[in-house]
């Protein structure tokens, strides 16, 4: 026994610290801190003016601090506006850039039209004479028609190019026999005679085939980046998770909190907590990319056999010469028609138009046809390329979010905050995605219970890109409001407590228990030394009694 308390006094007196251990230091001061808080716009009351015991802390570590349990929540509270922030900022610019693109497609496909239409009142005046200004709101209807096709309304465009061939034809025929009486009865025999005697030639199905796969793909196109730019706004505006928002806390704010405000947070670190935070927007990568894929591929059909120049701005010649053609060879039609259809009763006007229409001539699509601009093949180029650059967007937002706040520079890896102190993080980094994050020491996780907002979205974007995929093919699409559609994807109305849980997988947490990388740090309060060694100096007494109780 005298032996065993002669070597606890010995081992008391070899750890007691002397006058100049750092253990008698005063604690450090809070006034970084404080200036850091006050210019966050928060009060001073509260603040510490030294460091504290950080038992009450419930997201930084518990060791000395300068924050007490208010700041650590207002602080919390700042982190999550400036995330959020961040990322609606971050889908503004991706919003921005798709909204240019369709500004300016738009723009360009428009006014093709509308020189289009215009060139073709210029040709047919001169060349129709009558026969235009007689059916001159014939023309006007079909470019109204094409418009409303083109900007999403519910039109089957070859019905209605089918429609327009029909109307015309009736026009011409009734203007070609005016000598006539024709009543509707008569058309529509005459109009059943049409696909054997092809009065237009056979311009009315070329016409259908390249007209059809050049709005089909123009709509799509420009419905693509109306439907991209939707799913970023959406998307953009998710919030962030509880865990989320504790784990941006805990890199942001809380080396303040422990004296080490220049601490930069480790590259590994950052990626970690960013990935568990968008783990739901990575899962749009996917569908993402398929749609910008899809989206290029009906571009670069632009400059192929639908070229919208080319197309569109031969469209009043191609009517010409289906109309010219007619004129040449209405007397072999309207023999047989007259026989299909027996004879029409006289009484009609005495004169006809017909003879004006064939001195006029005919007008050759060659001839009247202008040259590219050389403005489409900078377009299709220009957005190809911007398409290409916004694929990796949902797997690059995390590396994108860490590069201005993470540490950098030589030896910066050991120096850098890991979210207990300055050292080196040494955990993995994760992967992509929900289901990636299972082991995610960073952010707690529940990957079965995925984000039904973006869930949605991601459904929208298969539906998006099931459609361009019938237009490369030159399949009619019927375009209607796809912003809250939620086939396959639930109502979307689901919020977190409101909705059926299922079995749930939860990530262990990186507090409870803690698992460090590296020796955790002393979480006893700061009150000098005399604290910290009262295990020894209650030895001195009781070692003494003993001693002299056994004398």
């Amino acid at each position: 026994m005298d032996s065993f308390v002669v070597i606890a006094l010995v081992l008391c007196a070899l750890t007691a610290p002397g006058s100049g251990d750092k253990g008698t230091s005063k604690a450090r001061s809070c006034s970084d801190i404080r200036q850091f808080y006050s210019g966050k716009g928060f009060p001073l009351d509260g603040v510490p003016q030294s460091e504290i015991s950080g038992e009450h802390l419930r997201i930084c570590p518990q060791g000395y601090t300068c924050c007490t349990s208010d700041m650590e929540d207002s602080l919390s509270t700042l982190s999550r506006r400036e995330m959020e922030g961040l990322l609606k900022e971050a889908g503004r610019a991706l919003q921005t850039s798709l909204a240019g693109q369709f500004k300016i497609f738009d723009g360009y496909f428009l006014e093709v039209l509308n020189r289009s239409e215009a060139s073709l009142e210029e040709l047919f005046t001169p060349a129709m004479g009558p026969l235009y200004s007689q059916q001159g709101h014939l023309f006007s209807d079909l470019y109204v028609e094409l418009r409303h096709y083109y900007r999403g309304s519910n039109i089957n465009l070859e019905e209605a190019l089918h429609e327009f061939w029909a109307r015309l034809l009736e026009r011409l025929f009734k203007g070609f026999n005016s000598q006539y009486i024709i009543g509707d009865e008569y058309l529509e025999c005459v109009s059943k005679q049409t696909e054997t005697l092809k009065p237009f030639g056979d311009t009315p199905r070329d016409l259908k085939l390249k007209v059809t796969r050049t709005f089909v793909a123009a709509r799509s196109f420009v419905q693509g980046l109306v439907v991209g730019g939707e799913v970023v706004r959406k998307v953009s505006q998710v919030q962030l998770s509880q865990e989320c928002m504790r784990a941006i806390m805990k890199m942001t704010y809380c080396p303040h909190c422990r004296g080490m405000a220049s601490a930069r947070p480790c590259t590994n670190y950052c990626s970690n907590v960013m990935k568990g935070c968008l783990a739901n927007q990575a899962d749009l990568n996917t569908e993402w990319r398929n749609l910008a894929d899809t989206m290029i591929q009906v571009a670069g059909r632009f400059e192929g056999a639908t070229n919208v120049e080319a197309v569109i701005l031969s469209l009043p010649f191609r009517i010409a010469e289906a109309m010219s053609n007619m004129v040449e060879n209405i007397e072999a039609f309207n023999t047989k028609v007259f026989q299909a259809c027996g004879n029409p009763r006289e009484g009609g006007t005495s004169s006809t138009g017909l003879e004006d229409a064939k001195k006029r001539g005919k007008i050759s699509v060659e001839e009247n046809v202008g040259a590219s601009t050389g403005r489409l093949e900078t377009l299709v180029s220009d957005v190809s390329r911007r398409l290409r650059d916004m694929q990796p967007y949902w797997v690059q937002l995390p590396s994108t979010l860490c590069s201005d706040r993470v540490a950098t520079g030589a030896g910066a890896e050991d120096k850098c905050w890991n979210g207990m102190t300055r050292a080196r993080y040494l955990p993995e980094v994760m992967g992509d995605g929900l289901a990636s994050q299972i082991n995610n020491p960073e952010v707690e996780i529940d990957i079965t219970k995925p984000d039904m907002t973006i869930r949605q979205q991601i459904m929208q974007l298969k539906i998006m890109t099931n459609r361009l995929k019938n237009a490369l093919n030159g399949n009619d699409v019927d375009f209607q409001d796809t912003s809250d559609d939620a086939s396959g994807s639930g109502s979307g109305t689901c919020v977190d407590d409101g909705c059926p849980r299922g079995t749930r997988l939860i990530v262990p947490s990186t507090d409870e228990p803690k698992r460090y990388a590296y020796p955790p740090e002393n979480k006893m309060v700061v009150k000098g030394s005399g604290d910290l060694h009262l295990p020894c100096l209650a030895l001195y007494p009781l070692s003494l009694v003993t001693l002299l109780l056994r004398r």
